[in-house]
């Protein structure tokens, strides 16, 4: 049986639009600049990270899809064609079954809120061209319309950790035959709504956007391979995220010691708690994105496990643990080791 290899990454964050940006920003080590508003008719503060605007408009934009799609979508096909480079031709040919899995936690916030604007405005005049931008299963639906992909399409709608259970999801079709590869994709966008509303529960967090994709293949070399995903261990009335976190770092080390770590630490001790718990004794180097980037949910994750490939991949480490404790549902974490 041949192991499950990224063959490719990409991603797009405050840092720019490549995964050697997102590399870049951990290595130096600062926290990127905080971009301040006050929202209009308020007097309320918002603290954010954005992603930069492009230096060059991407190619796909002129694709009909793309007209009115929002960030999240431009984000995500971004990300995905990084990570899929040579292969998008195969794709586009029929000649690859691509699976899809696209993973996301509060989704196309920018156009849900243009639409409720309309709709409250004026119900008569609220325009049934924006709806569709709303739902969650949008960018997934654009990139597949982009690549002329006919395969499995799934989009999981969870906490930060469901990016892990996109890689379980699509490695799974790989090894059953039901596709040749899978993308996997996870892409979160910046609007006032998820900012106030983070501020509710950690009014330290800095919110941000973005997203990462890894490309998965079954291959009996490479320079990186997916060495597992733990149980997703949830945390409940009967089950705390202290416990969980615990519970899923335990799993991951019983594989052994690795070089690296990247949590989802963000630097508020609050949220941060169970896991610096789970991790306290690690010895190994760490990169927390969150404490550079911010928040960004479910993309979040999917910066960790890019940052993951990017350090085998350039021989700094021979294997990496990603550890993500989410918000609210699961603990899961990842281990990524030379191919």
């Amino acid at each position: 049986m041949s192991r499950i290899i990224a063959a490719g990454w990409g991603a797009v964050s405050p840092a720019g639009w490549t995964a050697a940006d997102l590399v870049a920003a951990l290595q130096a080590g600062e926290p990127l600049p905080v971009d301040e508003s006050v929202r209009a008719g308020t007097t309320k503060t918002l603290r954010a990270r954005k992603v930069p605007k492009p230096a060059t408009r991407s190619a796909f934009i002129t694709h009909p899809r793309f007209r009115r799609t929002s960030p999240v979508s431009q984000y995500a096909v971004s990300a995905a064609l990084g990570a899929l480079v040579e292969d998008r031709a195969l794709v586009e040919q029929g000649t690859l079954r691509l699976g899809v899995v696209f993973c996301v936690m509060s989704g196309c916030v920018n156009y849900s809120r243009r639409f409720y604007d309309e709709v409250l405005r004026d119900p008569a005049t609220a325009s049934p061209l924006v709806f569709p931008e709303t739902v969650f299963n949008a960018p997934a639906s654009h990139l597949a319309a982009l690549l002329g992909a006919t395969g499995i399409n799934y989009t999981l709608v969870g906490d930060p950790g469901m990016f892990l259970q996109g890689l379980a999801q699509g490695a799974q079709w790989i090894k059953r035959g039901q596709v040749d590869a899978c993308l996997v994709v996870s892409a979160e966008e910046g609007e006032w709504m998820t900012v106030e509303a983070s501020a509710l529960f950690e009014p330290k967090m800095v919110v941000s956007e973005g997203a990462g994709a890894i490309y998965l293949k079954g291959a009996t070399s490479g320079k990186v391979s997916l060495e597992g995903i733990t149980d997703a261990y949830s945390f409940n009335d009967s089950n705390s995220k202290a416990t969980a976190a615990a519970q899923m770092q335990m799993e991951l080390m019983q594989a052994g010691a690795v070089d690296w770590l990247c949590d989802s630490l963000s630097g508020c001790v609050a949220s941060d708690k169970a896991e610096a718990a789970a991790w306290a004794s690690a010895i190994a180097p760490r990169w927390s994105a969150k404490k550079i980037l911010g928040e960004a949910f479910a993309a979040t994750s999917a910066w960790q496990c890019v940052l993951a490939c990017e350090r085998v991949a350039s021989q700094a480490a021979t294997s990496v643990n990603v550890s993500v404790v989410g918000c609210n549902q699961q603990a899961i974490g990842a281990r990524w080791s030379k191919a």
